[in-house]
């Protein structure tokens, strides 16, 4: 990719004061754009954006609350102007098991990771027509089934998925692309913390069973990062539309029970 395909496009990244969305906003950087990196916390976010540059501007919003998704890209277009892209990262993967999961709990995690990118699409979207921009949904494997205390988080990335194309379904004829991204095992940071704190040792990465990261590695945020910049670039025209798997083994067709103890920490 050259650094022409994001050379001055403006793109909003959700979630991007660590993980993905960090290397996503750092990749998009580097790649050219200006990038308004979002996150909840005012000083997480600054400290990413003075590690970036001029290029780099912080967003700052709770998306569990209703009116913050349109004030995230309200806060964009007052620093750019425009707007090129959306990258909907941001989520919450609080586990809980479906018997004990409370009405308050399944509103939140619906209201996070499903209902904030309809909000962000739905603000974003004069800009996107203006530019014929893309959106990038970041989605789960868990969609399609999900572990067995993702019940809320499952539902929530389903209702993504669907999202995901109907808008692509919708906005087909002003040239603004949709795609969406069903993402496996990441190691991220905040994952890595997860499994600490779940009982494992400390060198559980490197203790993965082979069926589970076949490459004899996790899967790093910044390969992650990689595919979503290619979405967002001018490579990626005309296709809109697109659902995929990104993990390192074909999803379907796995055992669902397979190694379920090493991946929940029990």
């Amino acid at each position: 990719m050259s650094l022409a395909q994001l050379k001055d496009k403006v793109i909003l990244v959700t979630g991007a004061n660590t993980g993905i969305g960090e290397h996503t906003a750092r990749l998009c950087i580097a790649q050219g754009a200006k990038v308004a990196l979002h996150g909840r916390r005012p000083d997480a976010v600054q400290k990413v954006v003075d590690s970036l540059g001029p290029n780099a501007h912080g967003v700052i919003g709770n998306l569990e609350k209703a009116d913050d998704p349109a004030k995230v890209v309200a806060q964009t277009i007052d620093k750019f102007g425009r707007l090129n892209g959306v990258v909907n990262n941001a989520a919450s993967t609080a586990r809980m098991f479906f018997e004990e999961t409370e009405v308050d709990f399944f509103d939140t995690m619906m209201a996070i990771n499903c209902r904030a990118p309809f909000m962000i699409c739905r603000a974003a979207m004069p800009y996107l027509k203006a530019t014929q921009g893309c959106v990038v949904n970041v989605g789960s494997i868990n969609a399609l089934g999900g572990e067995r205390m993702l019940a809320a988080y499952s539902v929530s990335k389903g209702a993504l998925l669907t999202l995901s194309k109907h808008l692509a379904n919708l906005y087909d004829k002003d040239r603004v692309r949709f795609h969406h991204i069903n993402l496996g095992w990441v190691l991220t940071d905040n994952e890595y913390k997860l499994k600490i704190k779940d009982g494992l040792s400390k060198d559980w990465p490197d203790l993965v069973p082979p069926l589970m990261v076949p490459r004899g590695e996790m899967t790093k945020p910044e390969e992650v990062a990689k595919v979503i910049v290619f979405w967002l670039s001018d490579d990626s025209k005309p296709f809109s539309g697109t659902v995929f798997e990104l993990e390192q083994y074909p999803f379907a067709g796995r055992i669902p029970s397979l190694d379920a103890e090493f991946i929940e920490g029990t």
